[in-house]
């Protein structure tokens, strides 16, 4: 039913759970996996308002490398755990780009049949605050999604 899930995390705690879930049912049905990280572009969301702030070439280079390290320190458990299960991954980190848009794209372009992820549980004015990435995966993604809690 579900032979390529996608995966995704920000390395956090709760991302994991999502990440854990997806690799069960990935051993479960016999799926290979895709596993991605985003990073957003230099000043987040307001890179897009480029009247306010430009970066130099060295701030942007120095940004990369490091936005590259922390994809890698992400993914590379993620792939060590899918290896250990016998489950074919691959890793991707998508770079400069606004997450919910990246996952759903990743999602159709890699030809995922399910996308896996967690939710913070942000609930109330914390989560018209801040948005929620799930949320917005769910209301745009053209594959299931399954949010872990």
């Amino acid at each position: 039913m579900y032979d390529h899930i996608l995966v995704s995390s920000d390395g956090s705690e709760a991302a994991q759970a999502g990440v854990d879930h997806g690799l069960e049912l990935a051993k479960k049905h016999g799926s290979r996996v895709t596993a991605i990280t985003v990073t957003e572009p230099l000043g987040g969301q307001f890179a897009f308002a480029s009247d306010l702030w430009s970066p130099s070439e060295t701030e942007i280079r120095a940004f990369d490398e490091a936005q590259a390290r922390i994809a890698q320190r992400i993914l590379e458990p993620i792939r060590r755990k899918a290896e250990a299960l016998g489950i074919p991954i691959e890793i991707v980190h998508i770079p400069w780009r606004l997450v919910a848009g990246a996952i759903c794209e990743a999602a159709s372009e890699y030809g995922c049949s399910l996308i896996v992820m967690s939710s913070h549980g942000r609930t109330g004015m914390n989560r018209v605050m801040l948005g929620s990435q799930t949320a917005e995966v769910v209301a745009k993604a053209k594959a299931p999604v399954l949010v872990v809690r």
